[in-house]
């Protein structure tokens, strides 16, 4: 989750997040060549009072700068159009959870599962614990398992919503009357927080999305007490 005064992008908790990443530190190296090569530009000829007639009118140096731009383009397309054909892919899920977005909570199902469901709502301040994050916390966490395709099916009963886990780069719409698909995989443990990420009303800001990820023995236990 992210931390006071971070000033990048969360830890990726997922292989998409982290490529992600690594696409935006990409771009920005691109960005920091060209911002620094135009300064250079700039300050030379503000400071620099003389004058080359060859600069004046060069059919050379305006082909470079017209194909050049081309080029860096090219440069960043293409791991943007891999990335969005990745994140569009669904990979052989393992199992699939839907999410059904409502004023102002979230409904879960676990479609593989026989009535397995449960409503999601933000901890009140007044029940905050010492170990609870303020406006983050949920009543009933989604427990999924690390190390699996995970199909996430999202949806919204009244108004637009948007289920959106920044650590996993997952942000889907949810939609009333349509169901919107994606699919992620946590790499590692621990406790993921989101947010619905939709203007959907008064109380937008309050209906947190909280994930435990753990073991698939652990979760195989969780699923078998909640069928006792």
């Amino acid at each position: 989750m992210t931390t006071w005064l971070n000033m990048s992008l969360q830890d990726g908790a997922s292989p998409i997040m982290e490529q992600l990443i690594f696409f935006h530190d990409h771009t920005l190296m691109i960005m920091l060549m060209i911002i620094t090569t135009v300064m250079y530009m700039m300050t030379t000829l503000l400071w620099n009072k003389h004058t080359s007639r060859f600069m004046l009118e060069g059919q050379l140096i305006e082909t470079t700068w017209t194909i050049a731009p081309a080029i860096i383009l090219v440069f960043i397309a293409m791991p943007s159009l891999r990335l969005l054909y990745l994140m569009d892919e669904i990979h052989n899920p393992t199992m699939t959870l839907k999410a059904v977005g409502h004023q102002w909570y979230w409904s879960y199902e676990y479609s593989d599962f026989t009535k397995l469901e449960f409503d999601s709502y933000m901890i009140p301040q007044e029940e905050n614990q010492a170990s609870t994050f303020r406006l983050l916390d949920t009543d009933n966490r989604i427990v999924l398992p690390m190390n699996s395709p995970i199909r996430l099916v999202v949806t919204a009963a009244d108004v637009l919503h948007s289920w959106t886990i920044p650590s996993l780069g997952v942000k889907t719409d949810a939609t009333p009357g349509r169901l919107n698909q994606t699919s992620f995989l946590i790499n590692h443990p621990g406790i993921l927080y989101g947010q619905c990420s939709e203007i959907c009303g008064a109380n937008h800001s309050f209906m947190p999305i909280t994930i435990e990820s753990v073991s698939a023995n652990h979760f195989i236990n969780w699923v078998s007490s909640l069928s006792e």
